[in-house]
């Protein structure tokens, strides 16, 4: 599959209509500043489709991007941000609770971690979340540029022991030098089609 079109639907505060809404959709997860804007804007080679911030809690919406005019992307808000009062996190948690609760076209969801580091315990919340609704995911390494080649094993073992994939289940990405671009929208071509 190669991204010959790429371009930004709508944000929603909640999940509703929107223009085109029925084709089958892919969801970007994960904690706040992990890369998710980054890894659309490499996955359709557009600097500037998701804004990207370092500050991060940047995604506070839905945001729905429609790619090769047959499928959505939808971004997910970053969750585990401190920053944010009680209140805006329940928004957030009630945003997404309803969009996996009420999104049929949902195919697959892009979880994505910071290879750096341990999954957080809304990492651990989110798979788990997942797992038990049956929806279908993987788990995306981001930041594979800070790790050299021969030391990522090293730094997947705990993601894979705490999310309970295998390591040959996770996919790395670096949104600065492209690495796992093409295995990614190889993953997509295989879940569309399914």
């Amino acid at each position: 599959m190669e991204i010959k079109s790429a371009e930004f639907v709508t944000s929603m505060a909640e999940y509703g209509k929107f223009p085109g809404k029925g084709l089958p959709q892919i969801a970007v997860a994960g904690k706040s500043n992990v890369g998710k804007s980054t890894l659309i804007n490499k996955l359709c080679r557009r600097n500037k489709l998701a804004r990207t911030s370092s500050t991060p809690g940047k995604t506070r919406l839905l945001n729905i991007f429609l790619l090769n005019g047959s499928f959505h992307l939808v971004d997910l808000p970053g969750y585990g941000f401190a920053k944010v009062d009680k209140q805006e996190k329940l928004r957030w948690g009630k945003m997404m609770q309803d969009y996996f609760s009420t999104a049929e076209e949902l195919k697959h969801v892009l979880c994505l971690v910071d290879i750096r580091h341990e999954p957080t315990e809304d990492d651990l919340t989110m798979n788990r979340f997942l797992r038990e609704s049956g929806i279908p995911f993987s788990v995306i390494a981001t930041k594979a540029d800070k790790i050299s080649r021969g030391a990522r094993m090293k730094y997947l073992a705990p993601i894979c022991r705490m999310l309970c994939v295998q390591p040959w289940e996770v996919l790395c990405f670096s949104g600065e030098d492209g690495t796992g671009r093409e295995e990614l929208l190889k993953l997509l071509e295989t879940v569309l089609s399914s």
